[in-house]
């Protein structure tokens, strides 16, 4: 854990020094304005990624850190964190998790499942007397993952 904390330490000097301001709400995204240019940048672990209104602020967020590190530059993101990253023709990005989702499906064996726009009827309410009755019931339970199936869900 010491090594994560002094590379957290080391990379928030290096923006500092390339005048970048640290978020509040997100130690882990930086900005700078020079000449009404705006340069974004995020990181996990060791992987940054950024944006800027211009071309010119692109390449120089990257000399940037290209002077402090050897860096590899994988050109534009086209995922990130399971999202697909689509640029349309007016400069507009659109974010999608449809291959997550898909995969979502593939691993609870749903991937042929028919779609619909809610699973159950609206205003249905569950409770305990929803819950398995009998030992048969609690048995054909036990091996549905449910905990990690919410989980996979709630990140969507």
């Amino acid at each position: 854990m010491q090594g994560a904390h002094d590379w957290a330490i080391t990379l928030n000097r290096t923006y500092t020094e390339h005048g970048y301001y640290t978020s509040k709400a997100d130690s882990q995204v930086r900005s700078k304005v020079v000449n009404r240019e705006l340069t974004l940048t995020t990181t996990w672990t060791d992987d940054v990624l950024g944006a800027s209104t211009t071309p010119a602020g692109e390449v120089k967020a990257k000399e940037e850190l290209r002077s402090s590190y050897e860096i590899k530059d994988l050109g534009e993101a086209k995922y990130i964190l399971g999202m697909k990253i689509e640029r349309t023709d007016d400069g507009s990005i659109k974010l999608s998790q449809h291959a997550y989702s898909e995969h979502v499906l593939e691993r609870f064996g749903m991937a042929e499942a028919k779609s619909r726009s809610t699973p159950l009827p609206s205003g249905i309410m569950l409770s305990i007397k929803d819950s398995p009755e009998t030992q048969d019931e609690a048995d054909e339970m036990k091996g549905v993952p449910y905990c990690e199936a919410l989980g996979l869900l709630m990140w969507l």
